[in-house]
């Protein structure tokens, strides 16, 4: 093989070394097929030929190290040439810069961006003093503090690129000389934490790129002085902090700014105005507030606008219609309120339209869209408008992305939708459409990428879905059997509809690999086992078939996977939890509650299931003793064993829980840096009802162990989980006195005891539970009186009820003992309050007996004739009964 590295053939055949064209052709490159000659006669004998780029370049390839291809090139320092230029961008080199390099006194352009070099100082760089473009772009230069000395006094140097060089802040910082001629610098993705100062004596810079650092505090006033200033980034990763300075607005030259990814605050002045020559402007990802100011429609040559993810309130401006040039229009994720302006309509050269997640309302127009030709993309979800278009009308555009979710669109689904030929992503969620799915709209001829109709009532069935990344069907009322999808779907979400039948269809139709990620079932009427076929499912993730009719065990092969999360909760699955569980050991969540699985709780699951964040197993048939092997389980947050058979004793060892046992709650384990954040949910029982929870599941951590006949005292270790949220160990045999360990858990938000045998008195450490909602000790053998807290008299008496417990909120009053007042009284008191509770009694049954049944005798005459109708009736069978016995 000609080269050791074949992936750096086409990088160093691209590289060029351009010389006259008349000193070209008297070397002919070797044919690649050929032997080449050995190296030590190339470095000999090179040098004495005129080259062309393409030989230069076949030659660097025989040479494997950077320093002797370098090397090679600076002995070529002989040639005469007014237009010498090296270009090795991305050609697989590696290591250090040779000096000799800078004997290379004719060269005007050195670009060596993108591969992996290194120098310690740029001194080499001074004898290139005819250059006048230098890309270093890379490399690391770490350790060369004499980077603005060097570069910043070559004479001739127009363009300076250093991007992602490692470059650091200076504190030994020393002025210089700086070249006048230089009109292009590049310090990107470095490390800078202030602006270098030596740029503010550059007063002939055209374009500054400070973008991906870590800058920190105001943006400077110099940049004010920079009066050709026509580029400036500041683009992601830095924390500049101030408002917009005014100096930046006097820039009349300006074209393109980028201050978006910042903390920038304020507002934008109305000055913004006077940036005339301005294409690009992009003050997105701050924290700018007030209102979008008028005078933005005198940028009569702007044609980028994004102000998005903001603070920013108000109207959008009428004036923005004057932007005849716009191309891109983002003021998405703000607070911006009123109509959608008709002003708008006029962009006709408007390409993307972004206005999504404000406060907009009304009614919008077909006018609002009649000169938008040129229209790609229309983004405009989470507002409040209401666009109802005649069913004739066709739109101006062809939208490749429209997403318009929690806008009314209904109750007909949208028929100009079936005028969208390039149409790839759709996202008409909450849009109160009540109509059946059109078959039109399943055989629309273009494929989509992504598709999102949840939450509507569509109804219907869905036979096949022609979309390949991301399909969300949710919350219709879809039915029939599930639809075929395309191999490459990632995302299927499918959840609360009608879908029926069963599982086979959908996951076992084909041999080929699939790559599915996300799939969501639950929720719908499918039945039957679950099919043992998913190996060829390598790439799900997330896996939701709860609350369905799915009968059977648990198939083998899921257990092949690499889930992070399995939820088949609320379904008719029976058998012990098999041990190739143990097999999917990148589970975080585990939900297989409600069901009829059986056995104990393996032990296994605190070894092999290590990074397990939510484990429910509640209301099965699990029985045994909890294994201490789930005291291993570090990220546990939720925990729920509530409604089975297990018995003994709470384990002493949940102390170890440390997730639980942290107040520095963070969602990290649960979602990671996954791009399936969204698609997180869980059904959690907290403060005695069960709600579902998505985007914050990770910040919840929670105990239930409720219902079972667990025994023995509850352990004051478990008073070091101060991060729990909510504890619930009602419904078992637990006895002795309540830790006052507990009390230390002031985060806790919902507490339950009841119906236990604990005794005792409620802990006066109770008191510091001061963010508590729910609490119940009811029924259980406690006495004394009721902490003084904010929280333990909110509750009402069900919270207390079957004790021995006085003191508000219940209805005994205390004395200064403690002791009830109605036990503190003396006996003869007591005595006479019986007395006279009994004559009391008595008068009052008589009072009711008489007004009840005798008195109506005497005022209603037809009860009393009835009445005595029946007496005389039983007084003539008796007198015949004593008559018959008499005889």
């Amino acid at each position: 093989m000609l080269l050791q590295h074949a992936a750096c053939i086409q990088a160093s055949l691209d590289a060029f070394f351009q010389a006259d064209p008349a000193q070209a052709l008297h070397f002919q490159p070797w044919q690649m097929e050929s032997s080449p000659p050995s190296q030590p006669w190339l470095t000999t004998h090179l040098a004495l030929f005129p080259i062309t780029a393409r030989t230069l370049a076949y030659c660097l390839q025989l040479v494997s190290s950077i320093g002797s291809q370098l090397s090679l090139l600076a002995k070529l320092a002989h040639l005469e040439s007014s237009h010498l230029s090296l270009k090795l961008i991305e050609a697989c080199l590696e290591g250090a810069i040779p000096h000799n390099l800078g004997n290379l006194s004719k060269l005007q352009y050195l670009d060596l961006g993108g591969n992996d070099l290194k120098s310690k100082s740029l001194q080499w760089a001074s004898g290139l003093s005819s250059l006048q473009y230098l890309d270093l772009s890379g490399a690391d230069l770490s350790n060369a503090t004499d980077w603005v000395q060097v570069t910043f006094k070559l004479p001739p140097l127009l363009e300076l690129h250093l991007s992602g060089c490692r470059l650091e802040d200076d504190p030994s910082f020393i002025s210089v000389n700086s070249t006048k001629s230089l009109v292009v610098l590049d310090l990107s993705w470095n490390r800078f934490s202030s602006v270098p100062k030596s740029i503010f004596s550059l007063h002939g810079l055209v374009s500054i790129d400070l973008s991906e650092n870590s800058l920190e505090g105001p943006i400077p006033d110099y940049f004010g002085n920079i009066s050709f200033l026509e580029v400036l980034d500041f683009t992601n990763w830095n924390h500049l902090n101030s408002s917009i300075p005014n100096s930046l607005y006097s820039l009349n030259r300006l074209q393109f700014l980028s201050l978006s990814g910042n903390q920038l605050q304020g507002t934008i002045s109305s000055a913004i105005g006077n940036l005339s020559s301005a294409t690009y402007l992009d003050l997105s990802e701050n924290q700018l507030n007030g209102q979008i100011p008028l005078s933005i429609g005198q940028l009569s040559s702007l044609e980028f606008f994004d102000v998005s993810e903001n603070q920013l309130n108000g109207q959008i401006p009428l004036s923005i219609g004057e932007l005849s040039s716009l191309e891109l229009f983002d003021v998405s994720e703000n607070q911006l309120n009123g109509t959608f302006p008709l002003s708008i309509g006029e962009l006709s050269s408007l390409k993307y339209l972004d206005f999504g997640y404000n406060l907009l309302e009304g009614v919008v127009l077909e006018t609002h869209f009649s000169n938008l030709t040129r229209l790609t993309t229309l983004a405009a979800s989470q507002n409040q408008l209401r666009f109802e278009p005649n069913s004739s009308w066709i739109p101006p555009f062809q939208c490749e992305r429209i997403e318009l979710g929690h806008w009314h669109l209904g109750p007909k689904f949208p028929q100009w939708l079936k005028f969208q030929k390039k149409l790839s992503y759709l996202d008409i969620s909450y849009a109160g459409i009540s109509d059946v799915m059109p078959t039109w709209f399943l055989n629309l001829p273009t494929q989509f990428e992504y598709l999102n109709l949840s939450s509507n009532q569509l109804t219907g069935e869905i036979s096949y879905l022609n979309v390949s990344n991301f399909v969300d069907l949710s919350s219709n009322r879809f039915i029939g059997p599930l639809p075929r999808v395309l191999p490459t779907l990632l995302f299927l979400i499918l959840s609360n509809n009608s879908f029926s039948g069963s599982l086979f269809e959908l996951l076992c139709n084909s041999s080929s690999r699939k790559r599915m990620e996300v799939l969501y079932i639950d929720k719908n009427l499918i039945s039957g086992d679950i099919p043992d076929c998913w190996s060829h499912r390598q790439d799900l993730k997330i896996l939701n078939l709860g609350s369905n009719i799915l009968t059977g065990e648990i198939p083998p092969s899921l257990w092949r996977l690499n889930l992070t999360m399995l939820n088949l909760r609320n379904n008719t699955m029976f058998g012990e939890l098999p041990s190739t569980l143990q097999n999917s050991p990148y589970l975080i969540m585990l939900d297989l509650s409600e069901n009829h699985f059986s056995g104990s709780v393996p032990a296994w699951i605190g070894d092999k299931l290590s990074n397990l964040v939510i484990l429910s197993l509640r209301s099965n048939n699990f029985d045994g003793h909890i294994p201490h092997k789930i005291c291993d389980l570090q990220f546990l947050q939720n925990l729920d064993l509530a409604h089975n058979n297990i018995f003994g004793v709470i384990p002493k060892c949940f102390n170890n829980l440390s997730a639980m046992a942290t107040t520095n709650k963070t969602d990290k384990k649960v979602y990671g840096d996954s791009f399936y954040r969204f698609s997180w949910s869980a059904l959690l029982v907290l403060k005695g009802r069960e709600d579902e929870y998505g985007s914050t599941l990770g910040l919840l951590t929670s105990m239930d162990l409720s219902a079972n006949s667990l025994t023995g005292e509850i352990p004051k270790e478990i008073g070091s989980l101060v991060g729990l949220l909510s504890l619930n160990f009602s419904g078992n045999l637990l006895t002795g006195n309540i830790p006052d360990s507990i009390g230390n858990m002031e985060l806790m938000e919902s507490l339950d005891l009841s119906m236990n045998r604990l005794n005792g008195e409620i802990p006066p450490s109770f008191s510091n539970l001061n963010f508590l909602n729910h609490f119940n000790v009811s029924y259980n053998n406690l006495r004394g009186q009721i902490p003084t807290s904010t929280q333990l008299q909110s509750f009402d008496n069900l919270s207390y009820v079957g004790n021995h417990l006085w003191g508000p909120p219940l209805s005994k009053n205390c004395t200064s003992k403690g002791i009830p007042t109605d036990v503190a009284n003396n006996g003869s008191s007591s005595e006479g309050s019986n007395v006279n509770s009994l004559y009391v009694s008595i008068a009052l049954g008589f009072v009711m007996g008489f007004w009840g049944v005798v008195a109506p005798l005497f005022f209603i005459r037809s009860w009393s004739i009835a009445y005595y109708r029946k007496l005389d009736h039983i007084c003539g069978k008796l007198y015949v009964f004593w008559a018959i016995m008499g005889m």
